[in-house]
């Protein structure tokens, strides 16, 4: 599943939606609006069509390059809040070793390529961030 959604996200429901019986493992990362320096909220935007592709090409790079059998992605666009959960990753396979490399990856890929903008809302005013991407596929 590959879902990009202005909706809160249950990590709890998608694990369970993603577990089948020969899964030993299920790593999941979970990222989260931290309270940074005075961050009162944040503003994620996106080119939709690219990002849907971006993330079907990384889900299907970290099935080939790793032993697992699944990867669920799940990312927030629009204003999120301090706590509210941003992106859900959640990597099956039959042993933690496959899928620990393999959630990782996903996440530093994702960083990397997929266009997903960031405004950052502080006491001060509002400003964009720059991100991790570089616009090139980094293998």
């Amino acid at each position: 599943m590959i879902t990009i959604t202005h909706d809160e996200v249950d990590a709890g429901a998608l694990i369970r939606a993603a577990q089948t019986p020969e899964m030993g493992a299920l790593v999941t990362f979970v990222g989260v609006v931290r309270d940074d320096d005075g961050l009162e909220a944040m503003e994620l935007e996106t080119y939709e069509e690219a990002a849907y592709e971006e993330l079907a090409a990384i889900r299907d790079e970290a099935l080939e390059r790793y032993a697992v059998t699944s990867v669920e992605i799940v990312h927030r666009v629009g204003r999120l809040q301090v706590g509210d959960t941003i992106l859900v990753i959640v990597v099956g396979a039959g042993h933690r070793k496959e899928a620990f490399p393999a959630c990782e990856y996903v996440i530093d890929r994702l960083k990397q390529t997929v266009p997903i903008w960031k405004k950052e809302y502080r006491p001060g005013g509002e400003k964009w961030v720059a991100g991790e991407a570089t616009g090139k596929r980094v293998d």
